[in-house]
């Protein structure tokens, strides 16, 4: 594998097989990462990377477009019978650029947005203070409750309030299913545009494991990795709410991706987006999606028998939300997710709902279980993981983050010297090693 890299790129070559193998004898437990299927890498390595088309289907700025475009339109068809929507642009690189492309599209600058919070759950790119949607258009976040649910009776009284042209309704630490026809009757009141941004849940929508916002939003963006275990790209789909709202408004996307913000799209990109949807229409990966959401609730039942308290108390999606500040205090992510990877397992430090320290120190882990499912595992199996997470942040949880902000460098560094002896959590390293024997990566046999 890799020959051709080997023998031009050895220290790059090496580099891969490194990374392969920390994929395959670890447990990747990071919610917005999944594994591909062997044939989406194969279109993403394909001829297509070397052509340039600029534009639409039959609207080029280059020739030698006639295959590109039938693979866009497949592409196109394959998503909109997918999600039941009358327009989708595949163009978009990544999931960020595809948000950007519908401020483009429905506001000005200076206009009023509104989005989650980032450290109680949402995205940089729905309005975030140190993000270009924030410099550029006048956010106005919500908040979530005290139960981490949205505080829908907030968004209502800021929406009256400030009257914003877009509402988000998404997140990337979100453990709730979303009630997108709460969004809608709020967005409808105020006039304004509801843009679902579906990135993490994505391959549980058309799984049928949560529910959808299409019947709702007037706009749904996506990337096509997370649930969706595509390639790493976007999508921006128009509804027949939007149509209705603004005839114009799959025009108006359209032209905000190419040419507002984009050049030429990526072929291979799109192509692999293609095959993941025609993978993600199957009985197979309904099963799949289903799959994810009740080993995400076996984990969450493991985790809470171990004594980890979880936001929420649990999940109803793919993610997980760990609350660590009865275990570490207040910044403890840090030593927890940085305990599991040396145990072998691998997860984000995240803020929690109300967070007591900030977004550089936060309280939290977010866990997910989408590319553990990949991989085969079932409920017995999350059990065990559960069990392994719990151990690994109990053997360091004598840390505790220094209240001043100049000794904490110093002292992570110190945690991380120590986690990486911690006999506890390098003999847990060495029974996760032997447990991913079981269970290979796709298109890897090996066991």
């Amino acid at each position: 594998m890799y020959d051709r890299i080997k023998n031009q790129d050895a220290e790059l070559y090496r580099s891969i097989l490194d990374e392969k193998k920390r994929q395959t004898e670890g447990l990747e437990l990071i919610p917005s990462e999944n594994y591909t299927s062997p044939a989406v890498m194969e279109a993403m390595g394909s001829i297509l990377t070397n052509k340039y088309s600029e534009g639409y289907a039959g609207r080029r700025y280059y020739n030698g477009n006639e295959h590109i475009d039938h693979i866009e339109l497949l592409a196109i068809e394959r998503a909109k019978k997918l999600f039941r929507v009358k327009h989708v642009n595949v163009q978009p690189y990544s999931g960020s650029p595809a948000n950007l492309a519908v401020y483009l599209a429905t506001c000005a600058p200076g206009d009023t947005i509104m989005g989650l919070a980032l450290p109680e759950g949402g995205h940089l790119t729905h309005g975030w203070k140190v993000s270009a949607t924030a410099m550029f258009y006048k956010s106005v976040p919500y908040h979530v409750r005290a139960d981490g649910r949205i505080d829908f009776e907030e968004l209502r009284k800021l929406a009256r309030e400030h009257k914003p042209k877009l509402i988000w309704a998404g997140a990337t630490a979100y453990p709730y299913a979303y009630d997108y026809k709460k969004f809608a009757e709020i967005a409808d009141e105020v006039g304004a545009y509801l843009a679902a941004d579906i990135a993490h849940v994505a391959g549980l929508i058309v799984a049928g494991a949560h529910p959808s916002p299409v019947p709702h939003a007037h706009i749904v963006t996506t990337t096509t990795h997370k649930t969706l275990r595509g390639p790493r790209g976007g999508m921006i789909m128009v509804t027949d709410r939007g149509l209705k709202k603004d005839p114009d408004l799959a025009q108006k996307v359209d032209k905000a991706v190419f040419p507002g913000l984009q050049g030429g799209p990526h072929d291979h990109q799109t192509a692999a987006i293609a095959i993941a949807l025609k993978e993600a229409a199957t009985p197979k990966f309904s099963a799949y999606g289903k799959q994810i959401v009740k080993n995400a609730k076996a984990l969450a039942a493991s985790l809470k028998k171990n004594g980890i308290t979880l936001v929420a108390d649990g999940t109803e999606n793919h993610l997980i939300l760990l609350d660590l500040a009865p275990i570490f205090g207040p910044g403890g992510g840090v030593f927890g997710s940085d305990a599991m990877e040396v145990a072998g397992m691998t997860a984000n430090k995240n803020t929690i709902p109300k967070e007591p320290m900030s977004p550089f120190y936060p309280s939290g882990v977010r866990l997910g279980t989408p590319a553990l499912t990949t991989r085969g595992m079932k409920e017995r199996e999350m059990q065990k993981v559960g069990e392994w997470i719990a151990r690994s942040i109990r053997a360091v949880g004598s840390y505790r983050m220094p209240s001043d902000v100049k000794e904490r460098a110093a002292y992570i560094a110190r945690f991380k010297k120590g986690a990486a002896r911690n006999e506890e959590l390098l003999a847990i390293r060495k029974e996760i090693r032997s447990f991913c024997k079981k269970y290979p990566l796709p298109g890897d046999t090996k066991r």
